[in-house]
């Protein structure tokens, strides 16, 4: 039994080959995807063995596709709740576990009631015991101290986070383009 489209999204490569994204992972539905390739805007890398059918066409749907012209990374990435997160690889700051993200909150280092800014500079991420154990305290008064000192990070260091953690689903044809880095097992 052939999956349905919607079981099928496509991984968009940029120009250079590389996800537009690892986290999320950059995919389009089979609809965007075709839509794509019709407009010429991406060439086709990989398919599914899914055909779809129109009365005059039948194609396989693109797994993996590439666009055709480069689209660069913002320099900043946004200052978001789930890029804290990846920042500190959704790792509690103050005491080390990791946890999934609906069990995260950020912390304040230095409390918004004393002056602190919600900025890269100031948030941390905090799993909720910690977070409320330290409360409404500087770090030295809590005796409690961020693991790493909060940072902006760039947006190619979030990318490089994001790799370490891999989605629930990874079509086979995807693997050659979202590990460049791993060794290959020798022949």
């Amino acid at each position: 039994m052939l999956p349905a489209p919607e079981a099928c999204p496509a991984l968009v490569l940029n120009a250079d080959f590389r996800p537009l994204s690892y986290f999320p992972l950059s995919l389009w539905s089979w609809q965007d995807a075709i839509k794509a390739v019709f407009l010429d805007r991406v060439s086709v890398v990989a398919e599914y063995d899914r055909p779809i059918r129109s009365p005059s066409l039948t194609m396989k749907l693109p797994s993996v596709i590439a666009l055709k012209e480069y689209v660069p990374a913002d320099r900043r990435p946004a200052f978001t709740r789930f890029n804290v997160f990846l920042r500190d690889s959704f790792a509690c700051q103050y005491c080390g576990d990791d946890f999934v993200a609906h069990d995260l909150t950020f912390d304040h280092v230095v409390p918004r009631s004393k002056g602190g800014r919600t900025t890269w500079r100031n948030v941390v991420t905090a799993c909720s015991p910690c977070n409320l154990i330290k409360g409404n305290r500087l770090p030295h008064q809590a005796h409690m101290h961020p693991l790493r000192m909060p940072y902006e990070p760039s947006a190619m260091e979030l990318q490089e986070n994001g790799r370490a953690f891999p989605p629930n689903y990874l079509h086979e044809s995807w693997r050659d383009y979202l590990y460049w880095d791993t060794e290959l097992d020798p022949v």
